[in-house]
């Protein structure tokens, strides 16, 4: 891929992509070079394979104006958009003064269990649209409606606009579940990176807690540079600079970056957190603070599962259309849902 790309359609350049990612292994390790190994974890070579054919795009997820990088964002998700072989049809919802798409998969009996949906994005780049892909699978593969959000962006609406809408979004969904086809006693929160951090901010902060929290990456931690930020700063999707971007436009404010709703983790109790599956990606400088994060809930007593797919990158939610470990990891993260969320029903 290179900016030439961006003169052929999407579908286009999407298809050769899948075409090398199906070549034969010794053809793909070819192009991806040798083997990447840091901090003991080895990173698989779908995620080597994709980074290798980004770095041609010459392009950041951050930096420039936020205009350009949504674009490019927007454009990078319809490159990997894949179907799925199960219909899901979608509508539009307000949710109070916020926008929310409803995506609800064919056949799907009334009375499911809901996941209310914020896309990562660094709080300033993501959207419904960039998000379509990871929320029609998460409901295919986990028999579930997906309420996902369209909360404000940074840097026209900066923190704590975001949590704001997360909150206002939650209490729509819980008080609406059954015009929304879901069962009102079993309600997900839910989100990837920026999302996951507001997902943790609705599971802290709202007076109906959810049922079941499914975290992807999330940022936990605005006020502190740890190890895994320096580790994995250049070269693996989401750089040091990136974050520094991603944050300067949502929070500048560096002493409001240590309150709970931008740093979940520095929240001064976290009992009574939802039960949780948190997901970390090896190769990602988010990866110690979405760990400690867990790490605190079960201290508290909240059940979690944690797991590191430790040879992936930052962001591969997005990535499940190339199939291979892309999948794998979003196949266990939406069974994990399904179990949740079936456990909850019974309590």
């Amino acid at each position: 891929m290179s900016r030439l790309s961006e003169l052929v359609p999407p579908a286009v350049v999407g298809g050769v992509l899948r075409g090398v990612f199906a070549l034969p292994d010794p053809l793909r390790r070819a192009i991806a070079g040798a083997p990447v190994v840091r901090d003991g974890q080895r990173l698989a070579l779908d995620a080597q394979l994709l980074l290798t054919l980004s770095r041609l795009e010459q392009r950041n997820l951050g930096g420039g104006r936020p205009a350009d990088a949504r674009r490019g964002m927007e454009r990078s998700n319809r490159l990997l958009a894949r179907d799925l072989p199960r219909p899901v049809k979608t509508r539009d919802v307000a949710a109070g003064d916020v926008p929310a798409r409803l995506y609800t998969p064919a056949g799907l009996a009334e009375g499911s269990p809901l996941l209310v949906f914020y896309h990562g994005g660094g709080w300033v780049i993501g959207d419904l649209d960039t998000h379509d892909s990871v929320c029609r699978y998460l409901a295919v593969n986990a028999e579930a409606r997906v309420l996902s959000v369209g909360y404000r962006l940074a840097p026209e609406h900066r923190y704590p606009a975001a949590a704001e809408d997360a909150l206002e979004a939650w209490a729509y969904a819980v008080e609406h579940a059954r015009e929304l086809g879901a069962d009102p006693d079993a309600i997900a929160v839910g989100g990837d990176s920026a999302g996951g951090n507001l997902a943790a901010v609705v599971g802290l902060r709202a007076e109906r807690r959810p049922d079941f929290a499914l975290l992807f990456y999330p940022a936990t931690d605005m006020s502190v540079r740890r190890r895994s930020r320096e580790l994995f700063a250049e070269g693996f999707m989401l750089t040091d600079a990136d974050m520094v971007w991603f944050s300067d436009h949502y929070c500048p404010d560096e002493e409001r970056r240590k309150e709970p709703d931008a740093s979940p983790l520095l929240a001064a109790d976290v009992a009574g957190f939802p039960p949780t599956y948190l997901v970390t990606a090896g190769f990602d400088p988010l990866r110690d603070e979405g760990e400690e994060f867990a790490e605190r809930l079960a201290g508290a007593g909240v059940p979690v599962a944690l797991r590191r797919q430790d040879d992936l990158i930052h962001g591969f939610a997005n990535m499940w259309g190339l199939g291979g470990r892309f999948r794998e990891a979003m196949a266990e993260a939406a069974g994990a849902l399904r179990t949740g969320m079936a456990r909850a029903r019974l309590r």
